[in-house]
């Protein structure tokens, strides 16, 4: 717990609220948009498991504009 205790959270906190941000918008339009540049359910853990690069990713790589 100590370790917590000396976190600079006014630098973390505004980094935990981009990422989570990113992450919903980006599932709010994945599930909205009917075709993507892959399988949608490869994004989905993309978007997850890569933290704040992986709904950016999603963005400029994933999205297919017909």
């Amino acid at each position: 717990m100590e370790l917590l205790e000396g976190l600079n959270w006014g630098l973390i906190a505004p980094l935990f609220i981009i990422q989570l941000i990113l992450l919903i918008v980006s599932f709010v339009d994945l599930s909205r948009i009917e075709k993507t540049n892959g399988p949608k359910l490869l994004w989905v853990f993309i978007i997850i498991f890569v933290t704040i690069i992986g709904p950016i990713l999603y963005f400029v790589i994933g999205r297919r504009n017909d």
